[in-house]
């Protein structure tokens, strides 16, 4: 009789273990379903928060835009209003995303990468080329433009340069190029020593140079020197008609607007309304009211920001 009693509570008693047991792997199971649930909604705000830039902008109806002073591109008109090929077409695409108004903040051009990296601007746009060094501390939006290359000398042409290979082969001559565009990496990639390369802060400080003696040529993209040769108004100073294309990775270039890598909600929404005033003419049209030519300036079909940053184009 008390081994039967002893039994049963035995049994009894293995039983309520097994229960408890139980207990405690369901509640660990669902502590853990908790943290799973918390992490993906922390995950979910996260992703809320990093998507919410474009409504943010919106709502502020307001976008910063970084520029450097290069004509036809992005500058400052004569009543202190930002405009430009490159900032005329940015703008109908924020107008297009629900933001009018679009605040430009003057950089020099060397600059406008590194602000975009501190989020001082919203965006850069100054007919910036796509380069694969540039592409990886920002993300360029698919192209708006494409252009080549130009050269300043002076009046007479008087060491008869037609390329920057002449340059290259005659050391003596000093070329000054605006800080921090791509004609530097041009310039070295056709063999011109960096020592014959002057930098200055824009294009009108290039022109000083080349007009003083201090270089014998400046180099920019062809629209940019060709339009600030013509304001300048001068007769000291001429642009090369015969000038010969580099034949190098980058050329023609590919410009456009460049957005911080934590903003690819913004960047993808530009991406689509900027594809809709490709296709509707309206691109073409504002390169063509800034003395571009739709036909050679527009960018070819095809061609996307992903290939160029590959090296692709």
């Amino acid at each position: 009789m008390k081994k039967s009693v002893f039994a049963a509570f035995f049994l009894t008693a293995f039983i309520m273990m097994l229960a408890a047991c139980g207990t405690e792997d369901e509640a660990a199971s669902d502590d853990a379903t908790s943290d799973e649930a918390a992490s993906s909604g922390e995950s979910d705000a996260n992703s809320e928060s990093a998507g919410s830039y474009l409504e943010e902008l919106q709502e502020k109806g307001t976008v910063k835009v970084g520029f450097a002073n290069e004509k036809p591109y992005g500058y400052q008109n004569d009543e202190g209003e930002l405009t430009g090929a490159s900032v005329e077409t940015a703008r109908a695409v924020f107008k297009e995303l629900g933001i009018d108004n679009m605040e430009g903040q003057l950089a020099d051009y060397s600059q406008l990468v590194s602000g975009l990296s501190a989020k001082k601007f919203d965006a850069i746009t100054s007919g910036m080329a796509i380069t694969p060094d540039r592409c990886e501390s920002v993300n360029f939006a698919e192209p708006d433009m494409k252009y080549g290359e130009g050269l300043i000398v002076q009046k007479g042409n008087p060491l008869d340069l037609h390329s920057y290979k002449d340059i290259a082969d005659n050391p003596d001559v000093i070329v000054s190029v605006m800080s921090g565009a791509t004609e530097n990496d041009f310039l070295k990639s056709e063999g011109v020593d960096p020592d014959q390369i002057q930098s200055a802060p824009d294009i009108p400080a290039t022109f000083a140079a080349v007009q003083s003696g201090r270089a014998h040529a400046t180099t920019g993209t062809e629209m940019t020197i060709k339009m600030a040769l013509e304001s300048a108004d001068t007769d000291e100073l001429e642009f090369v008609g015969d000038f010969e294309q580099p034949d190098i990775e980058g050329v023609p270039s590919y410009g456009a607007v460049a957005f911080h890598p934590e903003h690819e909600e913004l960047l993808k929404a530009f991406n689509e309304k900027l594809a809709e005033l490709k296709a509707d003419g309206t691109v073409a049209q504002i390169l063509e009211d800034n003395g571009f030519s739709a036909d050679l300036n527009f960018p070819d079909e095809g061609v996307t920001a992903e290939m160029v940053c590959q090296g692709e184009e």
